[in-house]
């Protein structure tokens, strides 16, 4: 069966609630909700005032790892609380740096590229996860969305350099560019092994730069805003999201299907559904 993706083109803090009770669950237990929170000098990350309703509907712990890069101001967990306090996310939740005080492995049931994924410690001390992503490009996976967000993002540090080394080394270095996409999934594999059905995923298309959050001085967006789309399935919820970026009646979404391609960003949906992360194939509802 296909899965449900649920969409709305009102891109404002309702629309999220929406989104989300569109999918008809309620998490369980103590709840992480993942957020990117922006590298400092970034404009285009999700600002945590939109995001509020959202995180007071589902009153959870908003989550981060460390990056796995010395520069920027999220590498060590001082930097990265300073960079939770200058942009707000400590002022609408509690917030926990996962990796602060340690990490563990999860398995890769199967995995292709690695076979535990290292995350930070805290992550065993949530029952379930809302992942609110915000999708655009991507410097090395040509675009960032729900996979992204549970991989690279629920990373730590350490867990970081391996994925983007494509399971090589424990030094950041220019991967083989799909070794690293198949690390992708096979990280992800590991978070959906861990919280099974646990877990509800946001995607917010809106400032869609074709670089990351991550990136200090990103590129501006240069095509439109198009919703917010939800789904219990990540796979489909990447899927969707691109194929409205291909399908969207705007010239300059030239830029970020270009991005997409040169980086085989498609590929890490191909994988991760190879490893049952998910399905390509969806429903798409609109509200």
């Amino acid at each position: 069966m296909s899965a449900k993706v649920y969409f709305t083109s009102g891109i404002t803090p309702e629309g999220v609630v929406a989104v989300y009770d569109a999918l008809g669950v309620e998490l369980p237990g103590k709840v992480a909700i993942k957020v990117h929170s922006g590298e400092v000098g970034n404009q285009n990350f999700i600002r945590p005032d939109f995001f509020k309703p959202m995180v007071d509907r589902i009153n959870g712990t908003i989550v981060e790892s460390n990056t796995g890069y010395p520069t920027g101001k999220r590498h060590s967990s001082r930097s990265h609380w300073q960079t939770m306090e200058l942009h707000g996310w400590t002022s609408i939740a509690p917030v926990d740096i996962l990796d602060e005080d340690g990490t563990i492995q999860l398995p890769v049931p199967d995995g292709v590229r690695i076979k535990n994924d290292i995350v930070g410690s805290h992550l065993a001390n949530y029952d379930s996860i809302l992942v609110l992503s915000h999708f655009k490009g991507h410097p090395m996976g040509g675009f960032g969305g729900a996979i992204k967000n549970i991989a690279i993002g629920l990373a730590s540090s350490r867990g970081k350099l391996r994925i983007h080394s494509g399971g090589r080394v424990w030094r950041l270095l220019k991967p083989d560019q799909d070794a690293f996409l198949d690390a992708l999934a096979d990280a992800a594999k590991a978070v959906v092994t861990h919280f099974g059905t646990g877990m509800a995923f946001v995607n917010v298309m809106k400032a869609m730069s074709v670089d990351c959050d991550c990136v200090a001085k990103a590129r501006p967006p240069e095509m439109g805003d198009i919703g917010i789309l939800a789904s219990l399935d990540p796979v489909a919820l990447d899927q969707a999201c691109v194929d409205l970026v291909y399908g969207a009646d705007d010239p300059a979404k030239a830029s970020l299907i270009e991005r997409i391609e040169a980086r085989h960003g498609v590929r890490t949906l191909e994988a991760a559904e190879a490893l049952g992360v998910g399905k390509r194939q969806y429903e798409l509802v609109r509200l």
